[in-house]
């Protein structure tokens, strides 16, 4: 049997592309490394490139659902965790208070320590750090 392997990409849905890629492109202080149609035409996406080989998408169809908010107590995504050390929390605060980005202050559990914040459409994000 195989190991089980990592995460290689996260792609959310987003209602407004543009903005949401101007969001996170400030967040990530990064230019997305892809902006395309899919081949099959119902989906356009933008890619980010993180640290350690990892790609976050934003995708937009063309037959979208009818708008909701996004919600992490319905079926489906909880939230997105980004990867961490302890001693980056601090600068990870700073780092949302001067995007103005609404966070929650760095909680701790026995489990890690995090920072829950939302992106545009509300998507739950976090910052997570596990214990020392």
């Amino acid at each position: 049997m195989p190991t089980f392997p990592g995460l290689g990409h996260v792609a959310v849905t987003v209602s407004d592309l543009a903005a949401s890629t101007a969001w996170y492109a400030k967040l990530f202080d990064a230019r997305p490394v892809l902006d395309e149609d899919e081949e099959s035409g119902t989906i356009h996406h933008t890619v980010f490139a993180l640290d350690g080989g990892m790609l976050f998408g934003l995708h937009t169809h063309t037959d979208p659902l009818p708008p909701e908010t996004f919600d992490e107590r319905r079926i489906g995504l909880d939230h997105v965790g980004f990867a961490i050390t302890r001693d980056e929390l601090d600068s990870w605060v700073s780092r949302l208070d001067e995007l103005g980005v609404a966070h929650s202050g760095i909680k701790h559990a026995h489990y890690g320590s995090g920072i829950s914040f939302r992106d545009p459409d509300n998507i739950a994000l976090e910052f997570f750090a596990p214990p020392a």
